[in-house]
């Protein structure tokens, strides 16, 4: 009796072994991470925004978790590494990586897929109102916030900043949006750089604080060659009346910003989620999270990527006549 007891126990405990064993692999396999950004970021809520949409939330196989990162740069490498199933990614960095031109990294990042286009990422300096900064090169000796390290703005800013020779003659701090704009209103940074969508919620809350300019970044690109030397910027204007008293139009430039995917993800996951998304209840979810949004449609979901897409999302752009 005794011994019949005892077997039954094993039996028992080894089948919930196998139970939790089984549960936890179903789990870990259901489990998308989705490369976001830094606080105050608009890469941040890209992922959030695709993690609690209810559909999204409501698909069985598989849930979508944002993770913060540093940005773009991070994102590249962790969706190559498959330790982001999805990222959002500057174009020009899938494009510098998939080629090995990524600065003092010749690695080929090519299991980086694009899946859609989602809004232009526009560069932002930000100065307060009378001080004299009108050109990057008036950063030469200032307290500069220049983005997180490994992010996409803190790339782009050493790209510029280096183009324009300023890059070593200025006090870098590397830090996330919200805390450069603190530090800015604290009057710890002369000028914060920022690669988001506007309105940036950093630079409202800088200029609650303080009366601020924004730098003409577009002519610096031009009387320096930027544009011919790196093709895959284009031009744009932050609009008049964005931020508290900047009453005129900031000339700048702009990259893309992609949401990409790791070539071993499945393509039915990639054609499923744009599926959900890219409907007229999706992109309405998407807009109500943040204005920037709406960039995003089906007409141009397939533009401005100049390196290949992810089999899902071909076949989802395909369908929808937006590839030939």
């Amino acid at each position: 009796m005794r011994n019949k007891y005892f077997t039954a126990m094993v039996i028992i405990f080894a089948s919930l072994l196998l139970t939790f064993a089984f549960s936890a692999d179903s789990y870990a396999k259901k489990r998308l991470v989705f490369g976001g950004g830094p606080s105050g970021g608009t890469f941040q809520v890209v992922a959030n925004a695709i993690q609690v949409y209810k559909p999204v939330k409501a698909i069985e196989d598989y849930s979508v978790k944002a993770q913060t990162s540093a940005g773009s740069v991070e994102n590249l490498r962790k969706a190559n590494a498959g330790r982001h199933q999805m990222s959002v990614v500057y174009s020009g960095h899938v494009w510098l990586g998939r080629n090995g031109k990524m600065k003092n990294d010749p690695k080929k990042y090519e299991d980086v897929l694009a899946v859609a286009w989602l809004y232009g990422a526009p560069a932002q300096l930000v100065v307060r109102k009378g001080s004299g900064i009108k050109s990057v090169k008036d950063l030469v000796g200032k307290k500069v916030g220049v983005g997180n390290a490994g992010s996409g703005a803190f790339a782009n800013c050493e790209l510029f900043f280096s183009h324009m020779g300023v890059w070593d003659k200025i006090e870098r701090n590397a830090m996330g949006y919200n805390d450069a704009a603190a530090a800015f209103g604290n009057r710890q940074l002369d000028a914060f750089w920022l690669f988001t969508a506007f309105p940036s919620g950093a630079v409202i809350m800088a200029a609650q604080t303080n009366d601020i300019d924004l730098v003409d970044l577009d002519a610096d690109a031009k009387a320096s060659g930027f544009y011919e030397k790196y093709p895959y910027f284009g031009k744009l204007a932050v609009p008049a009346n964005t931020y508290r008293k900047v009453d005129y139009a900031a000339p700048s430039f702009q990259d893309s910003t992609l949401w990409v995917a790791n070539s071993k993800v499945s393509a039915d996951i990639v054609y499923k989620l744009l599926s959900i998304i890219y409907t007229d209840e999706g992109l309405k979810h998407m807009v109500a999270q943040k204005k920037t949004f709406k960039a995003m449609s089906l007409k141009t979901g397939a533009t401005n990527i100049v390196t290949p897409f992810h089999p899902g999302a071909e076949k989802f752009w395909r369908e929808k006549g937006m590839l030939k």
